[in-house]
C-alpha cells in the first residue's frame, strides 16, 4: 500500500502533539522518535513522487518524439 506525503506528515504532526502533551519523559522521547521517523518517511515519499513525475515526463517526451518520427 502506497502512502502519501500528506499521510506521513499528518502522523508526524500527531506525534509532535503527543510529545508536547506528554507528562512522562519516556513517553515524550518515544513520541519525538516517532515524529522523526514519520518526518523521514514523508521526505522520502515526496522524493519518490517527484522522481516518478520526472520519469513519467521523460517517458511522455520519448513517446512524443517517437510518434513524430
Amino acid at each position: 500500500m502506497s502512502q502519501t506525503y500528506e499521510f506521513y506528515s499528518a502522523r508526524a504532526r500527531e506525534a509532535a502533539a503527543d510529545a508536547k502533551a506528554a507528562m512522562l519523559d519516556n513517553v515524550r522521547e518515544r513520541a519525538l522518535r516517532s515524529e522523526a521517523t514519520w518526518t523521514a518517511l514523508a521526505t522520502q515519499a515526496r522524493a519518490v513522487a517527484k522522481q516518478r513525475e520526472k520519469i513519467e515526463t521523460e517517458k511522455a517526451a520519448e513517446r512524443e518524439a517517437a510518434s513524430t518520427n
